[in-house]
């Protein structure tokens, strides 16, 4: 079962923001996200908690925080907007990479917050990914729960209202406030980040229409999922779950992994067929496809296509790299990504980095780290160059980092390759 940390964010000036952080039952995140709950709601809100739990589940830490003046958050409701809203998340996000030496990677938010966390992304420099969920476009949609009591708001400055049985006192300025972020979709389009809507077609708080508006102003890469049947709270668990699974396996595609990070277990359905026995067989994450003759070989991974070939002294046609020069481009491209990762979250003056890798056949006798003699190994070598303002402590904490690269843990643990042959029928 994920574990959770009660936190108190504490913010010179303003109001302390409490929080909730889930994490894995064992071992650091494979990344953090950062969820905002809905209009006047609080990170307590079941679907918030289930969903929260469901991500810790797979391995992703998930900081949720009460907005101020709301849940155990210090501040006054009346004195908030949905400025500030923005301004607590940034806060937020900021807390945990100081506290974490992480910042999130992952922004969720539902209802309001889903158009909180699409105003924040810009704001929150680690973030790589926004999921909404029965999110308005439109901050100013929120502006119906209290439509009877605007011309009162207007004209004194203030009024109580009623907003799901509970009554708060909205001002002027807060009506204001929601006029001033009526670009909305420019700042959408702009967002620079993977997304992901979730919406149910019968929502009645807040419109599908919204979700279209929403998914029309974005970008690529943009996915939308319907949530069929779903009430706006996700009150059903059922709901709260399968938009956890789905929100889960989206942002594996975006999310890079921590270089603490201790790699979940992997669930039954992962593994394979219905039953996890690895009988079924689905789309690969890579596709390889060779002709009738020659060595000349087609890749493609997630649509990205290059080709690899064989040298002609062994009767290849020098058209591409061999498949051992591509494990080496591997292993120094993900030197390169997590040196990078790290270096940014630790605001080092790195500008470059520069990796060469070769391989070699060497005696087992040669091998310093290995046990077994006799034998003929493969050997990487990796050369490292990193460029900027950096002193001998930094570039050594670098060279350590780059041995946590997954790539370089899967080739040095060994990994287990299991094959499986494909029914005669089944469709490249």
């Amino acid at each position: 079962m994920p574990r959770s940390e009660r936190l108190m964010i504490p913010r010179e000036g303003g109001a302390a923001l409490a929080a909730r952080l889930d994490l894995p039952d064992s071992g650091e995140p494979s990344a953090y996200a950062l969820f905002a709950h809905c209009f006047t709601c609080s990170k307590d809100l079941h679907a918030v908690r289930r969903i929260g739990s469901a991500l810790a589940e797979r391995g992703v830490g998930v900081l949720a925080v009460d907005f101020t003046g709301l849940g155990r958050s210090e501040g006054a409701f009346e004195d908030t907007s949905f400025s500030t809203t923005v301004q607590d998340l940034v806060d937020a996000a900021a807390f945990l990479e100081a506290e974490r030496g992480e910042g999130p990677q992952l922004l969720v938010g539902h209802s309001l917050g889903g158009a909180a966390v699409l105003a924040a992304a810009e704001r929150v420099p680690s973030s790589r990914a926004v999921a909404t969920i029965a999110a308005p476009c439109d901050p100013a949609h929120v502006r119906r729960l209290f439509v009877d009591a605007e011309d009162e708001i207007t004209t004194r400055g203030e009024a109580r209202v009623d907003i799901g049985g509970r009554p708060f006192t909205v001002r002027r300025e807060f009506l204001d406030d929601l006029e001033s972020h009526d670009a909305m979709h420019d700042r959408i389009a702009r967002l620079g980040r993977a997304l992901l809507v979730f919406h149910s077609p019968q929502d009645r708080a807040v419109g599908v229409e919204q979700a279209r508006h929403i998914f029309q102003a974005a970008r690529h890469p943009k996915s939308f999922v319907s949530l069929d049947g779903a009430d706006h709270l996700l009150s059903d668990a059922g709901d709260a779950r399968y938009v956890a699974d789905v929100l889960a396996a989206w942002a594996g595609r975006y999310l890079c992994p921590s270089p603490d990070a201790t790699p979940p277990a992997a669930s039954d359905a992962a593994k394979g067929g219905a039953a996890g026995d690895g009988s079924a067989y689905a789309d690969p994450t890579v596709r390889v496809q060779i002709g009738k003759s020659g060595f000349r070989t087609q890749m493609s991974a997630r649509g990205f296509g290059v080709a690899a070939d064989e040298p002609r002294s062994v009767g290849g046609t020098e058209s591409g790299p061999t498949p051992y020069d591509l494990l080496g481009m591997a292993l120094g491209a993900c030197t390169a990504m997590t040196v990078r990762m790290y270096a940014d979250r630790k605001g080092l003056p790195l500008d470059a980095v520069e990796v060469d890798v070769a391989h070699a056949k060497v005696h087992a006798t040669d091998c310093q780290a290995c046990e077994t003699g006799g034998a003929r190994l493969d050997r990487l070598t990796r050369t490292l160059r990193f460029e900027g303002d950096l002193d001998d402590d930094a570039r050594a904490k670098l060279a350590e980092i780059a041995d946590k690269c997954p790539v370089h843990r899967t080739i040095e643990g060994g990994a287990d390759v299991v094959t499986e042959l494909a029914p005669p029928d089944a469709s490249p």
